[in-house]
């Protein structure tokens, strides 16, 4: 018998948008309004070679007994009972509402395996909202973009394993949006000052002359995107304009081509900051990385005209010192000098391009980091602000892009950053995540799942 997967939870979480995603149709209809859906909808979907029926459900909310709403309701619970498993989804930017709450009880109740669904978790906006999603009480969320297409993978692993199914070897299925990750191209964005060489850097990857190159500054005004294949990993890469002080930003064109350039920055996987060796790095780039690592991307540095300098051995290393003092958020950043118009170090380039995105999805196994905990804390016991010791005593992954960790804490608040640093700093070195903004965050708390194991 086919198994059988339905979509809950309270109105205009995304949950028809989900549906979608994963059935491969537009079955469902999408609005901003919410109630849009009234009655159960199904569909089919390929997860990991697995053919599974899913249900998408009217939101749940609470309603006068005989109303449209209340019967809605019902409908949906009637979903739950004969589901082998609930996919109950939130809205991460809204954070935990009383409703979610009141049917989070209600889908326990049922005793239906569940994978509790933080959707629209594209901005840092969903994040307070993704980590109060603990507190349901069924297990870990899973951190989804249905709209954008981001998590699927994640959520597809999390909902198998919910099943007791593997994925079948050698499977490849496009239909949900989201390939594997050797499979769909790795969005690459070039950034850096006017004139770094950023469109020379983009025509000798592409190894024909797609954009227009020259010695005048602000020749690129729209991010534009090519495909190449490197090794057989499908990259796009976007070239935007040129990113100069917000105070020297005056011509509307260029206005409106700086906020397509951050645009382009937020949706990439990997940003390449290109600087130009003969000028250095200047605060304005630093700005740049700030901006790319604040945004949670994978992050290489390409040192371009590099055939110009002489010293390049001391070249180099002022580059990396100047690169780890003033990104020690994110230490271990790759430096890769090249050189566009001659075509030099481009493959240097591409590697740590990769390897920054490989990175950049790693998850750690949560046994492994709660090995790595009990010897950080034992190597260096938590701080005792006013008298009392401070108590951690669990940590997971609970998304990747960047990676980020939720540990579960005593008094959070009290934390010292030094240490929170010291444990941040300690993680990337035990588990090999140099060059990538790593987000560790403290819940109070015990270990959310001691009692009743992985799922709710």
């Amino acid at each position: 018998m086919t198994p059988k997967i339905a979509i809950v939870g309270r109105p205009n979480v995304g949950k028809s948008t989900l549906f979608n995603r994963l059935t491969g149709t537009r079955a469902a209809l999408v609005s901003d309004l919410p109630g849009l859906t009234r009655d159960r909808k199904e569909g089919e979907a390929d997860l990991g070679g697995h053919m599974l029926n899913i249900v998408d459900t009217a939101g749940l909310e609470e309603a006068a007994e005989g109303s449209i709403p209340d019967r809605m309701r019902r409908q949906t619970e009637a979903a739950i009972e004969t589901a082998d498993l609930v996919l109950f989804v939130i809205d991460a930017r809204d954070g935990v509402t009383a409703t979610d709450e009141t049917f989070a009880r209600t889908v326990r109740a049922s005793g239906r395996p569940v994978v509790l669904v933080a959707n629209k978790c594209e901005g840092r906006r969903a994040d307070e909202g993704f980590y109060d999603a603990f507190r349901l009480g069924l297990g870990e969320p899973v951190a989804i973009s249905a709209e954008h297409g981001l998590g699927l993978i994640d959520l597809e692993r999390d909902a198998l394993a919910a099943l007791g199914l593997e994925p079948k070897p050698h499977h490849r299925d496009d239909s949900n949006g989201e390939r594997t990750e050797k499979e769909r191209p790795l969005r690459v964005a070039i950034v850096g000052r006017p004139n770094a060489g950023k469109s020379t850097l983009v025509n000798a990857l592409v190894g024909e002359d797609r954009m227009i190159t020259g010695p005048e500054p602000g020749l690129t005004r729209d991010t534009v995107s090519s495909d190449i294949t490197w090794s057989g990993r499908a990259i796009r890469l976007f070239d935007t304009a040129g990113l100069r002080r917000k105070a020297k930003v005056t011509d509307l064109a260029e206005k409106l081509s700086t906020s397509d350039t951050v645009r382009a920055i937020r949706f990439a996987e990997v940003v390449v900051l290109l600087i130009d060796a003969e000028r250095g790095i200047e605060h304005q780039d630093l700005t740049i990385a700030d901006l790319a690592t604040e945004e949670g991307r994978a992050f290489v540095i390409a040192v371009n005209k590099w055939d110009l300098v002489e010293d390049k051995q001391q070249i180099l290393k002022g580059l990396t010192s100047k690169v780890s003092d003033g990104l020690s958020q994110v230490p271990g950043v790759a430096v890769v000098p090249i050189s566009a118009a001659s075509e030099k170090g481009l493959d240097k380039l591409l590697k740590a391009i990769v390897r920054a995105a490989e990175i950049w999805n790693r998850r750690v196994p949560t046994h492994e980091l709660n090995r790595w905990l009990g010897e950080a804390l034992a190597r260096h016991a938590p701080p005792a602000p006013s008298g009392r010791r401070l108590k951690i005593r669990y940590v997971t992954q609970p998304s990747t892009r960047p990676p980020t960790f939720v540990a579960f804490c005593s008094r959070p608040e009290a934390v010292p950053k030094t240490y929170l640093k010291y444990l941040t700093n300690s993680l990337r070195t035990a588990f090999g995540l140099p060059g990538v903004p790593i987000r560790f965050n403290l819940r109070k708390g015990d270990n959310p799942f001691a009692s009743k194991g992985r799922r709710g």
